[in-house]
């Protein structure tokens, strides 16, 4: 086992005991906020989890934020295939890791760590946290497949494709951040179809030539709209599966079918 593995592991013990709030975590308090609403009013479905549910956690503030619906979607050329803003992030107890470059580092493309040891380029959302990205100047829009990507740091240790170190969350998509749809994340045991948080992630620009785009490639999590019965989202929702005791880590978002190609 290398030596990044090893970290890895520790990494995410020591962040799995710290089950306190982020201040007691030492975040900056600049960068933090009382713990309201999300963002607009959600549309749960039965035993999907809410950011609200999490509790123990804050708001970050300093997000590219504003109202979720901001009008309709339409392009004036090719648009952004990676998450361009922060909505709204509320993150339950334990998390902290990644707020030092939030809202960055859940922007643009995924920095992958590959099979065998996880991406260190995250935000941690906490037991229960949730997060909404939106895509200015695009959308995603149902096509053949995965239409969207979501990227978190599992890893398989040792390459073990079937011992994979999931973090799971449920996601949702709006087209005008109000009304969501919700993909059934089946959670209980592996493969967690539905869930994000259980595939690793290959593509990292820069230091490999993955297309972090392709879904046959890329790794990370595919998501189908066709599977919720949406044609077109502008905006995701991923919140961390609450009462687990691994809490999800955000890389990135992309789009595989775009409005605006």
């Amino acid at each position: 086992m290398s030596l990044r593995v090893l970290f890895d592991g520790f990494l995410r013990a020591d962040r799995l005991a710290r089950s306190v709030c982020a201040v007691c975590l030492g975040a900056s308090a600049a960068l933090l906020s009382g713990c309201g609403g999300v963002d607009a009013p959600r549309d749960d479905g039965p035993g999907e989890p809410s950011a609200a549910e999490g509790g123990g956690g804050s708001c970050l503030s300093g997000g590219q934020g504003g109202a979720a619906g901001a009008g309709e979607a339409s392009c004036a050329g090719p648009g952004p295939r990676f998450a361009t803003r922060v909505v709204s992030a509320c993150l339950g107890a334990g998390q902290g890791f990644g707020q030092d470059r939030f809202p960055d580092i859940v922007l643009g493309p995924p920095r992958g760590g590959g099979c065998c040891g996880g991406s260190l380029d995250v935000l941690s959302l906490g037991d229960g946290g949730s997060i909404v990205v939106a895509f200015d100047g695009n959308a995603i829009v149902d096509g053949p497949g995965a239409d969207f990507l979501v990227f978190e740091n599992a890893f398989a240790p040792g390459g073990d494709a079937a011992n994979v170190f999931a973090e799971l969350a449920t996601v949702e998509v709006s087209e005008d951040g109000v009304a969501w749809s919700a993909f059934p994340c089946a959670a209980e045991r592996a493969p967690y179809d539905g869930c994000a948080g259980w595939h690793p992630v290959h593509a990292n620009p820069g230091e490999n030539d993955i297309d972090p785009l392709d879904p046959s490639s890329a790794g990370g999590d595919p998501f189908d709209l066709a599977d919720v019965g949406v044609s077109l989202a502008r905006f995701v929702r991923i919140t961390d599966r609450a009462g687990t005791p691994d809490v999800f880590d955000l890389d990135a978002v992309g789009i595989v079918h775009a409005l605006c190609p």
